[in-house]
């Protein structure tokens, strides 16, 4: 039982369901803050979560001093330059736009682990399951409500969200092969304290000041996003680093956030309702990850 519980598959799946959880936490917070300013208190209070968390904490930090470049660039990756560009781009593009473009993350990890990565090659099976996920996603977003936006500042966005998909891809590349020996925890907590960090410098140097007090219902947001976030990275940076797993197949499993996420507005937003678009755009994503899971990630399914 215990092996099954801590399987790449589940685990994985945890961690997505936690991320599709995000964007109705940010969408209830944003009102009454800026966005550097908001995802930088998250991402602080994120890697302070964790710190009690990490076994032998003062040994470890006592032996950082050779990772602590690795760990500045994964939480200039993972967090200030991803997440910056994400909460920048999202406000650009309609919902559905961008929930397509976003969706797309497991194409750019695969391209960049394709040429960074020994081992984790392209093939047919991986391209063909790629293709299926994307299907799913464009159905699913599409499905409800109308594109709409228009112009420069619509093109921008998509850039800026190709951008991020691209930066996420790069930071699990680094993750998985040039952070071996640092613990998984300790890289998240300090990569997000960091990020975090940066983030809030620059929403201050940028945005405008927000006044306070700010409603119960902000507080909440931002404590929700704080755990999932701690939660949800520490459990994807455990996997990048266990032997075997490849970066590519991996990031399948992230098609089925857009599923998640949907399943939770027709369970929790009054009107919201499947539809065949968003039932077929599951079935497709469905189909994606079996045929990427049935030859690799059912064999390293257990760990010791």
């Amino acid at each position: 039982m215990k092996k099954t519980i801590y399987s790449t598959p589940l685990m994985a799946i945890a961690a997505c369901f936690l991320w599709s959880t995000a964007f109705a936490a940010v969408k209830i917070g944003l009102p009454f803050t800026t966005p550097l300013k908001f995802a930088g208190t998250r991402f602080v209070l994120s890697g302070l979560l964790i710190l009690p968390m990490i076994p032998g904490l003062y040994q470890k930090i006592a032996h950082l001093r050779p990772w602590l470049l690795r760990i500045l660039l994964v939480g200039f990756l993972q967090t200030f330059l991803q997440y910056g560009l994400f909460y920048t781009g999202i406000g650009m593009v309609p919902g559905s736009i961008g929930a397509l473009v976003v969706g797309s993350g497991p194409l750019f990890a695969a391209l960049v682990a394709h040429f960074m990565m020994p081992g984790d090659m392209l093939n047919r099976r991986k391209l063909l399951s790629i293709a299926l996920g994307l299907i799913g996603v464009g159905i699913i977003s599409f499905s409800g409500k109308s594109m709409g936006g228009a112009g420069e500042l619509l093109f921008v966005g998509i850039i800026i969200l190709l951008a991020n998909n691209l930066a996420s891809g790069f930071v699990n590349v680094v993750v998985s092969r040039d952070c071996p020996d640092i613990h998984p925890l300790m890289l998240s907590s300090l990569s997000m304290l960091s990020g975090g960090t940066m983030l809030l410098i620059t929403g201050s140097l940028t945005e405008q000041t927000t006044a306070g007090p700010y409603p119960i219902k902000y507080w909440a947001a931002l404590a929700w996003l704080s755990f999932l976030s701690a939660a949800a990275i520490s459990i994807w940076f455990t996997l990048l680093k266990r032997p075997g797993v490849k970066v590519s197949e991996l990031n399948m499993w992230k098609f089925i956030i857009p599923v998640l996420g949907a399943v939770l507005s027709w369970l929790i937003i009054p009107g919201e309702n499947p539809t065949i678009g968003s039932l077929t755009g599951m079935a497709l994503i469905s189909i994606a990850l079996y045929a990427m899971s049935r030859k690799n990630m059912i064999r390293r399914t257990f760990v010791s």
